[in-house]
């Protein structure tokens, strides 16, 4: 019979007591490897490697079926259900489909109306933190997409290429003997 190592906090099991050294980090919220690039810190060594591949651009795990390759095994993952339309998540309320459980998570929230991410300054809600944080730009003026005509500032890519289209409209309407 195998040995069990037992949590004294939460009663998980683990097959090795290095498995609940490493477990017990989350109720100390030790983490002892430290990035000495950006200082983010990590509860394990491995997951610290894996993050250091941000600053190397390290993308090990390449995709077979085209050039793309990945920092981690499980972002591959993903990717390849692009290949093979795999889309194993399904919402119970619409029927629309996702590849990551965490996608569907998110999309529930469309039926909901659940934000639970706030605009500390303006409490503006947002499905997602990266929604949020998008937004935080709006206040911080931390603006990193700009119009090479007007110096015009904006968050989104896309929301600059929207705005492009008042340059070249202006352009038609004075073409067309507009002012």
């Amino acid at each position: 019979m195998a040995r069990s190592f037992k949590c004294d906090e939460c009663d998980s099991c683990f097959v090795s007591n290095r498995d609940l050294k490493i477990h017990t980090r989350i109720h100390t919220g030790e983490k002892p490897y430290k990035c000495d690039e950006c200082g983010a810190c990590f509860t394990q060594a491995g997951s610290l490697r894996v993050h250091q591949r941000k600053h190397t651009g390290e993308k090990p795990h390449k995709c077979t079926q085209c050039d793309a390759s990945f920092s981690t095994q499980s972002n591959l993952k993903i990717h390849i259900k692009s290949h093979t339309g795999e889309k194993p998540y399904v919402c119970s309320e619409c029927g629309a489909s996702f590849t990551q459980s965490g996608t569907l998570k998110v999309h529930y929230r469309v039926h909901s109306g659940e934000k639970p991410f706030v605009c500390n300054e303006c409490g503006a809600e947002f499905l997602t933190a990266s929604n949020l944080k998008t937004h935080s730009t709006t206040h911080s003026g931390d603006l990193k997409y700009k119009c090479n005509i007007c110096q015009a500032g904006f968050n989104k890519a896309g929301t600059l290429t929207q705005h492009y289209r008042i340059h070249s409209e202006g352009k038609l309407s004075k073409a067309r003997g507009g002012k």
